[in-house]
């Protein structure tokens, strides 16, 4: 079993990776089910696919699901309310774990559930998909979406305990998949360039189902987070920001689109990386090169890398008044993640929108 220990003093946990690990829950679960049973907030989909590989993995524990519709819009205020209240209805108490059985909908709205429900419980992630087995299930961010954008209110509450099982993948669709893909090779983007030379080579290991190549990728994507979230839980150092490259781009083109299924989150995000690095080659920041190798690997996995392939060529101007809205703003300047190479990220504050806006209508 891969273990990736998340060190932050006395919220410090374990993300536990492993083949079948959802089978033998009731090891790593055991000691955290009160009465010998767990609320499971899950959304309906994912309950009726696999809910009952879960009961069966935690044997003796019940599991009492509390169960949301899928997608965006139960993460929102009654939503919110609607989980909270069948919380309280089961009696859950302050040192109960809730667990968040599902993808990163499920997990950001459980785990905001449990960091308000008698003033914080805990909970425990349970990712269903890749995107949520590499991101939204490490590092304590949960939140919902309100009138204004997404994830706008929120709270960082880390989880007691990740668990992480590749074989639950099986049972997505390719695209999902994919959609994950992008969030492992922005952690190699990151900091990390052997690790993207190790994709480029492996990648369709991982895209393909291979279990051993699929656990490897997922290790490496989460200790990545880990290290950086160590340094800047709460993003007061500026280090985490660089967990959104790709998203400051991603998020405007996920706004055009109208958060639809017409482009999937991490579909953004791989666009977004392509752009983040042409733009720094554009700026003289990194080399071309570096760039096209970014773009062309996101191509060979089947992601989008260009905005003309969705209907978004020449529309600078309308993506940037996106972007001018992002809730990561400072000072009324937003950071952008740039790169000087691949495995070379910085947090650039002195970004001009107009620069951006000219840049993206020319952008293929």
């Amino acid at each position: 079993m891969n273990k990736v220990e998340v060190a932050l003093g006395a919220r410090s946990y374990e993300i536990l990776i492993d083949q079948g690990l959802l089978d033998r829950a009731a090891e790593q679960v055991a000691p955290l089910a009160r009465d010998g049973r767990l609320l499971v907030i899950s959304d309906e989909t994912v309950w009726d696919r696999i809910g009952g590989r879960l009961q069966a993995g935690l044997g003796a524990i019940r599991a009492i699901p509390i169960l949301v519709p899928a997608g965006e819009e139960s993460k929102s205020w009654s939503g919110l309310s609607s989980v909270v209240d069948r919380l309280l209805g089961h009696g859950v108490e302050r040192k109960d774990h809730l667990v968040a059985f599902g993808g990163g909908v499920v997990g950001d709205l459980a785990g905001f559930a449990a960091a308000i429900v008698n003033r914080g419980c805990n909970f425990v992630q349970v990712p269903t998909t890749l995107l949520a087995q590499v991101d939204s299930s490490v590092g304590g961010k949960t939140a919902i979406n309100v009138a204004a954008g997404k994830n706008l209110v929120g709270a960082f509450h880390q989880p007691s305990l990740v668990l992480i099982d590749p074989s639950l993948l099986d049972s997505l669709d390719a695209r999902q998949v994919r959609a994950g893909y992008a969030e492992i090779v922005k952690y190699a983007l990151i900091e990390d360039r052997d690790f993207f030379e190790w994709l480029e080579q492996n990648g369709a290991r991982v895209l393909g189902g291979d279990a051993e190549g699929r656990t490897y990728a997922i290790a490496k994507a989460v200790a990545g987070k880990a290290r950086i979230v160590e340094e800047d839980e709460r993003e007061t150092s500026g280090r985490r920001a660089l967990l959104n490259l790709g998203h400051t781009f991603g998020h405007a083109l996920e706004a055009e689109t109208g958060y639809s299924h017409r482009l999937l989150h991490g579909e953004a995000v791989a666009l977004g990386c392509v752009l983040a690095f042409d733009f720094s080659a554009a700026r003289g920041l990194c080399e071309q090169f570096d760039a096209d190798r970014v773009r062309a690997h996101f191509a060979a996995a089947g992601l989008p890398t260009k905005l003309g392939d969705l209907g978004l060529g020449g529309m600078g101007e309308r993506l940037a008044g996106h972007i001018s809205h992002d809730k990561k703003r400072e000072g009324g300047r937003t950071a952008f993640i740039l790169a000087r190479g691949i495995g070379q990220a910085f947090v650039d504050k002195q970004v001009e929108l107009t620069d951006v806006a000219s840049f993206l209508d020319c952008a293929p």
